[in-house]
């Protein structure tokens, strides 16, 4: 027989079971324990902040200490100077005596104007040089307008951090840019970015295998196909527009990996850059492999389309970028260089190429010319590089934790942003407005472009 539990009396307090109160204490001390993770990730990330700041103060000291001695030596030298043209000028006729005090006086006369106009070149060409074709590389006088003009940012700022949990090696953003995707170990997660606030995921696609990362993931224009690859022989391709995402083909070559993913500007055709340093062509209506472009004699890293879908560029850890013609099947060029080929990127209005190297260095190459471009801001390998749709400037991530945004073609830094670890991946929205980034601190950033 169930006992009937007895109703409280007037004035009778309420009395928790054992069993209630142990799961109150067990909730409060998960929440407890929740909080302390939490705390214990932001001490850690405060503590690796402050020995980069000290880093900072200890490079500026430096700096400072020797920018001070070398203001005396430069003060001492032009006593030194001043007093041997004292003595010479006694020497000269009148006539010259008067000419020369007169350009002494003048040589002294430096407005502020003058001083940051050779600040600024000096600034500027420092990073940035052009290569003729026989090697020769000059620093590069950019234009007036290379940091002004419509469609050219002013800067970034961070509006989401997406806590993906584990290292995000591939992001990309829907056209709608309502939704962003980041790939990890074993699964892509999907973020509503459309309204402000704190985020967790609104759904999470398990693929390949648990401890195998994502290398790659990218959206078709509708939103309801996406196509992700990583360290498995096969590729996933998920139904997005059902109610639960579901796998609804798998696509499977014979390298054990895909290092990256592009398609066709008509959806029809996906390309996959595999370990092996084959490019295999699928198509996607009959789930096919259709050819395969053989070349790369290593594994081959990156890839991007020409907008009218008639040429590909891929480039690999062959230290080599090649173009393949998409209608006759064969390789049109190839550039060697001296370091591995980590990221690239083609202009979507079409003449330059963007690479990104294992060196540190971003070349920006004319596909019909010898003429190429060397940028020189990233302080380690270049992991990703993105166009903006409109072809006017382009970012570049690294291992050195940076983001650089750069104008096309000559690489005036448009703005930088400097995260708490590597950035691995990137994209930017098809409207322009929006960049994303994947990072080894196991989140994603969202950053709204401001013009």
């Amino acid at each position: 027989m169930v006992r009937t539990p007895v109703p409280l009396q007037p004035g009778q307090s309420f009395k928790f079971t054992v069993l209630e109160t142990l799961d109150r204490i067990k909730e409060e001390f998960q929440f407890l324990q929740a909080q302390y993770h939490s705390l214990k990730l932001e001490c850690e990330k405060l503590a690796s902040e402050k020995t980069e700041m000290q880093r900072h103060y200890i490079m500026y000291y430096e700096m400072s200490y020797g920018l001070n001695i070398e203001m005396h030596k430069q003060a001492e030298i032009v006593k030194r100077l001043s007093a041997i043209c004292a003595q010479i000028i006694p020497f000269l006729s009148q006539e010259h005596q008067q000419q020369v005090v007169q350009a002494v006086e003048r040589a002294k006369q430096v407005t502020m104007a003058e001083l940051n106009a050779i600040i600024g070149v000096s600034h500027l060409c420092a990073y940035s040089f052009h290569v003729s074709a026989d090697g020769q590389m000059q620093p590069v006088p950019f234009p007036p307008d290379a940091l002004l003009g419509p469609g050219i940012p002013r800067h970034a700022r961070q509006i989401h951090t997406l806590n993906h949990g584990e290292v995000v090696c591939a992001v990309t953003i829907s056209t709608s840019t309502r939704h962003v995707y980041t790939g990890g170990k074993g699964c892509v997660k999907v973020w509503d970015i459309s309204q402000p606030g704190s985020k967790s995921a609104m759904a999470q696609l398990d693929c390949l295998n648990r401890d195998n990362y994502i290398r790659s993931c990218k959206l078709l224009p509708d939103g309801r196909t996406l196509i992700v690859g990583g360290e498995a022989s096969t590729l996933s391709i998920w139904d997005l527009a059902t109610p639960t995402p579901r796998i609804k083909a798998e696509l499977t070559s014979s390298a054990p990996a895909c290092y990256a993913l592009a398609i066709s500007p008509d959806n029809k055709v996906c390309f996959s850059c595999c370990s092996d340093g084959n490019i295999v062509v699928w198509d996607l209506h009959n789930q096919t492999l259709v050819r395969q472009f053989q070349g790369h004699t290593d594994g081959a890293s990156c890839i991007d389309i020409s907008n009218d879908g008639t040429k590909l560029w891929t480039g690999g850890l062959d230290n080599t970028v090649r173009c393949w013609d998409l209608r006759e099947g064969r390789q049109l060029q190839q550039h060697d260089f001296t370091s591995q080929i980590f990221s690239l990127g083609y202009c979507p209005t079409g003449e330059w190429l963007a690479v990104g190297m294992e060196s540190s260095n971003v070349e920006v190459l004319h596909v019909s010319k010898p003429d190429k471009y060397q940028l020189h801001l990233h302080e380690s390998c270049v992991l990703s590089l993105k166009f903006a749709s409109c072809g006017k400037w382009f970012v570049s991530t690294g291992k050195d934790n940076l983001l650089n945004a750069w104008r096309t073609p000559y690489g005036a830094s448009i703005f930088q942003s400097k995260e708490s670890s590597s950035v691995l991946s990137c994209d930017v929205s098809p409207d322009d407005k929006y960049i994303v980034t994947g990072s080894g601190d196991k989140k994603a950033t969202v950053y709204e472009v401001v013009y």
